[in-house]
């Protein structure tokens, strides 16, 4: 993308393809008339008095009765633009994090499963197994969790000199699509000086022509203006658009800019605070184990008690209790029988209203139908007049 920074934005009839814009609909009038209060005015004086006389003389080259001229005109413009916003949306995914974000998720996930060892046995014999291996087991996964974080802390480091290297980037980018935006504003105002010379001088001469010859030719030359022009016109509007795509490019490259310059003091809070802090947590954590060992092993045995009685109290409670329930049911019950038949009712109703719907639109359809009918053939007798 830096290559490309040199570019000196120009005018030529001759470019390589041209996008399309769609239509906007027209904001409420009260909105429109405040649109309009703040509007900018798009006029010569944004441009240097030597870029007025470049749009001043490629004004007079624009011929608007050449079709394929009219069908391409800005159209190198139009192609850098979105070339532009291709290239920018490309910077953006490249700057992927998703790596950073995998190793953090499996690193929590090991610091959560730090005290408890895989594969322990149940029960009271259990216990003492647990407190000669979970030791062993728990230094082993501080190995491996201390390992991933410096993992973590390198891969850092790595991607906050590549967002340093793209904001330098972002700074060409944002210069290169302002060149793409003055070039568009020569275009658009080089076509609307040539729209108004047109319509001041060309279009009054032939309908001058028109009304004192009588002859259809010149009547039907007077129309065929008047849609280039009108074509023209629509070709300038899309340009203008293209230009708003320009304008919008320009805060969002320096909001990608702001993302990165936040992500970077993330990062760096991170190599100087959170890795530092994990590590310490680590050692802490390991130090405590020893200490709760004993405690935990009673807790065990009391919580495991319990959980049995518990367990015992409610699953003979559960079983009782179904036991009669079911033994009270019937073979189907009364809700599902009243169900259905309130279901059946309303099929049945819902089936006669769309019949009847469907009667009353036929209905209503013949008579348009009609209208159509009688309004065509009006229309075709005016056009024979």
């Amino acid at each position: 993308m830096s290559e490309n920074i040199g570019y000196t934005p120009g005018l030529t009839l001759d470019p390589a393809g041209a996008p399309t814009a769609g239509a906007v609909a027209p904001p409420p009038a009260e909105e429109q008339a405040m649109r309009d209060a703040v509007a900018v005015k798009l006029d010569m004086s944004r441009l240097s008095e030597d870029e007025q006389a470049q749009v001043r003389e490629f004004a007079k080259k624009i011929d608007i009765t050449d079709t394929n001229t009219v069908m391409t005109y800005g159209a190198s413009s139009q192609k850098n633009i979105a070339d532009f916003s291709a290239s920018t949306l490309g910077s953006v995914r490249a700057k992927d994090m998703g790596e950073v974000g995998d190793m953090l998720a499996n690193l929590v996930v090991e610091l959560k499963g730090l005290g408890a060892a895989d594969g322990e046995k149940k029960g009271i014999f259990g216990l003492k197994k647990k407190a000669q291996n979970q030791i062993a087991v728990l230094k082993s996964r501080y190995d491996k969790a201390e390992a991933n974080v410096d993992k973590i802390s390198e891969l850092l480091e790595k991607r906050q000199i590549t967002l340093l290297k793209d904001a330098a980037m972002l700074d060409k980018m944002y210069e290169l699509n302002q060149a793409y935006f003055k070039e568009l504003t020569m275009y658009i105002l080089a076509g609307r000086e040539r729209l108004e010379e047109c319509r001041a001088t060309t279009l009054p001469e032939l309908r001058s022509k028109a009304e004192k010859s009588g002859l259809p030719e010149d009547a039907q030359a007077v129309n065929d203006y008047v849609n280039m022009l009108e074509r023209f016109e629509k070709k300038l509007y899309d340009l203008e658009l293209t230009r708003m795509i320009s304008i919008q490019m320009a805060p969002q490259i320096r909001l990608i800019q702001n993302n990165d310059s936040m992500m970077v003091e993330k990062i760096q809070t991170s190599i100087v605070n959170t890795i530092p802090l994990w590590k310490s947590q680590m050692v802490l954590a390991l130090g405590m184990h020893h200490s709760q060992q004993a405690m935990q092993a009673q807790r065990d045995v009391t919580n495991m008690t319990n959980e049995l009685l518990r367990k015992n109290a409610e699953t003979l409670k559960t079983g009782t209790v179904e036991i009669a329930k079911e033994s009270e049911r019937g073979i189907v019950d009364i809700e599902t029988l009243t169900a259905t038949n309130r279901t059946l009712i309303e099929t049945l109703e819902e089936v006669r209203a769309i019949q009847s719907e469907g009667a009353q639109k036929r209905r209503e359809a013949e008579a348009e139908l009609g209208r159509i009918e009688g309004e065509l053939k009006q229309k075709l007798l005016e056009f024979s007049k």
